[in-house]
């Protein structure tokens, strides 16, 4: 059987490896999972949540060594690597009080009708995570499937196979055989899987992969939940504090090396502000260290593998070539590493501003107001985030009218708990967490029942 290999993106020295699932055996493993969904469905809510639970608690208790796995598969700085991990644990428990409530039954009546919304399982869940998030993005696909009631195939990203494989054996610990099952490989393996006999497919990812997916589930109907990346803009207003608004422009643009579906790639700054923000940016990127994730000190690791890289320094040659200024290039440091750039003079016409670039590099463009900065931010195919930073009640109206799923006000994207995590336009095709989120892993059924005389 072939091997999946896994190397470190620092210097592509081989961490580990995994057997690749053929896929001709991929709807064997979908039919396992049918036959034990039955049993795990008929257990109670109460029964499936302690035992993910207990799941949450052995990822914890192996957070420090998971996290390290992360730094050492994808690149990111270990303090990022050790949170992700952490907060994945912590969220077994949270997250399942969320999703206990959003499953809970419903009635209402009438004089001769009670009627009782249940939420069911839906059957088989294909969850084919990223990379970028490999512990936490699995998550949020698989714990709503199962404590629901639903069965898994899950396939990790081919570039995480060894940190997707460590999240399943904490949840395989504890959970009936082929309850959740994992299949490795890459494009072959993910199209067999959704092409296979389950009934929802979740999927976070590039948005022609979407697209492919969203057409090969179209013949039988199957459901769909894609997150599809997106290119998210950031407006910085004439009354910003712009010292505030370059220090989240600097972290959420660079921040795991720009390898974040919600990275600010796009900003936009009026006439006035323009130079006075792109000096502060610059400040704020020039004290960012690049190295390798497991040293102390270091804010950006290098990008998850060469093919990335090279898809980020083709867009940044072809903005060069057409004319955009590098306001700010860190030191090259060679090998799948990429410093983090500033760039102005950038025009809509440049693919850098149009494609989702997943990498360290911010785009600041200059507009004369703000009712230009709207509709240049609005002039994209994605919607998933967008960032406005000014006085509290000047930036909120703008942000009503950005076409965008999650907004941020001086401030990113999370926030209160119980809200999805949702896109716009192409960025989003359903949406996933919180109670509504959580909602869309069930078979809604209504049952009505006649009331008697006595019980009206």
């Amino acid at each position: 059987m072939s091997q999946l290999v896994s190397k470190n993106p620092v210097d592509d020295s081989v961490l580990g490896s995994v057997e690749v699932t053929p896929a001709e055996d991929i709807e064997g493993r979908v039919a396992r999972a049918r036959q034990a969904q039955a049993a795990w469905a008929a257990r109670s809510f109460e029964e499936r949540a302690a035992l993910l639970r207990r799941a949450g608690e052995i990822l914890a208790s192996r957070s420090d060594e998971v996290g390290r796995l992360v730094t050492q598969e994808m690149g990111k700085p270990l303090s990022d690597a050790l949170g992700e991990t952490q907060y994945t644990a912590r969220c077994f428990k949270t997250d399942l009080e969320e999703i206990a409530e959003a499953l809970a039954p419903e009635s209402r009546e009438s004089e001769s009708t009670r009627s009782t919304l249940y939420k069911d399982p839906l059957g088989v869940v294909a969850c084919i995570a990223p990379w970028n998030f490999p512990v936490l993005m699995p998550h949020q696909q698989i714990l709503p499937a199962l404590a629901a009631g639903n069965a898994v195939v899950f396939k990790p990203s081919e570039k995480t196979p060894l940190v997707g494989q460590a999240y399943a054996d904490a949840l395989q610990e504890v959970l009936p055989d082929d309850v959740l099952l994992v299949v490795h490989g890459d494009e072959k393996q993910g199209k067999a899987l959704v092409n296979a006999d389950v009934d929802l497919v979740v999927f976070t990812g590039s948005l022609a992969a979407g697209a492919h997916i969203l057409a090969a589930a179209a013949p039988s109907l199957k459901r769909v939940i894609l997150e599809l990346g997106g290119k998210d803009p950031l407006l910085v207003l004439e009354d910003a504090d712009l010292k505030a608004a370059a220090a989240f422009a600097a972290r959420n643009a660079f921040r795991n090396s720009g390898q974040v579906c919600i990275a600010t790639e796009r900003i936009y700054v009026g006439d006035a502000q323009h130079d006075a923000f792109v000096k502060l940016l610059v400040e704020q990127a020039s004290r960012l260290e690049l190295g390798d994730g497991l040293r102390e000190g270091v804010d950006l690791g290098p990008m998850v593998d060469r093919e990335q890289r090279e898809h980020v320094a083709r867009l940044l040659d072809a903005a060069r070539s057409s004319g955009a200024t590098v306001a700010y290039e860190g030191e090259q440091v060679g090998g799948n590493f990429l410093p983090p750039v500033v760039l102005t003079d950038v025009t809509d016409d440049m693919t850098i501003l149009t494609d989702e670039t997943f990498g360290p590099v911010a785009c600041v463009v200059r507009v004369h107001d703000e009712d230009e900065a709207v509709r240049r931010a609005n002039a994209s195919p994605y919607g998933l985030g967008a960032v406005v930073f000014g006085e509290a009640s000047h930036a909120g109206a703008i942000a009503r009218r950005l076409d965008a799923g999650m907004i941020g006000v001086n401030q990113g994207l999370s926030g209160a708990g119980g809200m999805p995590w949702v896109g716009a336009k192409k960025s989003g095709y359903g949406f996933h967490s919180g109670r509504d989120g959580h909602r869309q892993f069930t078979q809604m059924r209504v049952v009505h029942e006649a009331r008697t005389r006595k019980e009206t």
